[in-house]
């Protein structure tokens, strides 16, 4: 299974609805809290490509996207493959 690093803030819906898409599918995941550890956000941001809006997902080292991302490779069957690979 892919590495999945997800970065996330609290009280975030979006972030909720990630985790448990990855939950759902039982896919181990590193959250990183940028609401905890604000120093990690630049990085983020870079990672990201420059965007600034949480949750930021990356699976295998490759950034997807945000959650409607995520939800939208789920829905054309490409998630599984990215976290199976």
């Amino acid at each position: 299974m892919s590495q999945v690093t997800i970065y996330t803030k609290a009280y975030c819906p979006y972030c909720v609805r990630a985790k448990y898409v990855l939950d759902n599918k039982q896919v181990s995941y590193q959250e990183i809290r940028i609401d905890e550890q604000p120093e990690l956000r630049p990085q983020m941001i870079e990672l990201a490509g420059g965007r600034t809006t949480v949750p930021q997902i990356f699976i295998a080292g490759r950034h997807i996207g945000g959650c409607d991302d995520m939800l939208a490779l789920d829905a054309s069957g490409q998630l599984d493959t990215l976290l199976n690979s």
